[in-house]
């Protein structure tokens, strides 16, 4: 936890921050590569990083918010110390009667974590919008403009993840098929079942290696598997797979 200090070859080549630009940001993000990553796209829209604020738990989150309040918060879900779900509730919560929920920072959900109870609890808990990190630099910028523009945007996906659970029918309990397995989940348990590796999935369909390992902890989840093997005999024995 710490405001960013840039790389130890050489100065960080970033601009003044802009006065109209709302400052500080956390930033609630446990993967070194992700942190910079996001630290460079605020820095491309404005942003100095002394404004800029990491925390990679839970527990380094809530100490910097005790310190100071935060204009921005760009929040990852899975997090070592727990569900980033929570903070999103704290940092939403008005601090006394007179406040609103307008009232709070934006707070925009970068995570690899799309499985809808997640969305929907997210949201309700009061973020701002809900991009996944599998998107570009220019999707992920564009969607930290819209949020400091006042706007909530929502990742293709996740929307029509949403769109979809307003219009299917109730689920039955316990049932397990293709409309509980995501595209993408389908796509990256194909692969399982023909033996590539979590780093061969991902170099295969251009995601990064984190991410599988998201996606393959949610088809675990679904299926109701601790393993590989469990979750490909799973998914043939429901014709999810040839």
């Amino acid at each position: 936890m710490s405001a960013f200090s840039p790389h130890p070859d050489g100065p960080a080549m970033t601009p003044p921050p802009s006065p109209d630009l709302p400052a500080p940001v956390l930033i609630v993000e446990d993967d070194a590569l992700m942190q910079r990553r996001i630290v460079g796209i605020l820095n491309q829209l404005g942003y100095g990083n002394d404004v800029l604020v990491l925390a990679a738990t839970l527990a380094d989150a809530r100490i910097e918010l005790a310190r100071q309040s935060f204009a921005l918060a760009l929040v990852d879900l899975g997090l070592p110390d727990g569900n980033g779900v929570e903070l999103i509730a704290q940092m939403s919560a008005p601090t006394d009667a007179a406040m609103s929920a307008d009232d709070g920072p934006g707070i925009l959900v970068i995570s690899a974590w799309s499985t809808d109870d997640l969305i929907l609890n997210a949201l309700r808990a009061g973020a701002t919008g809900y991009v996944l990190k599998e998107r570009d630099d220019l999707e992920l910028l564009l969607s930290i403009r819209s949020v400091l523009r006042g706007g909530a945007p929502i990742d293709p996906f996740i929307a029509r993840r949403i769109l979809d659970l307003t219009q299917a029918p109730p689920a039955t309990p316990g049932r397990v098929g293709e409309d509980v397995l995501t595209a993408r989940e389908l796509q990256i348990l194909q692969l399982v079942a023909e033996g590539l590796t979590n780093r061969e999935i991902a170099e295969q369909i251009f995601l990064s290696r984190h991410t599988v390992e998201c996606h393959i902890k949610n088809i675990y989840r679904k299926l109701t598997v601790s393993s590989r093997t469990r979750a490909v005999f799973a998914a043939r024995s429901r014709g999810l797979l040839a």
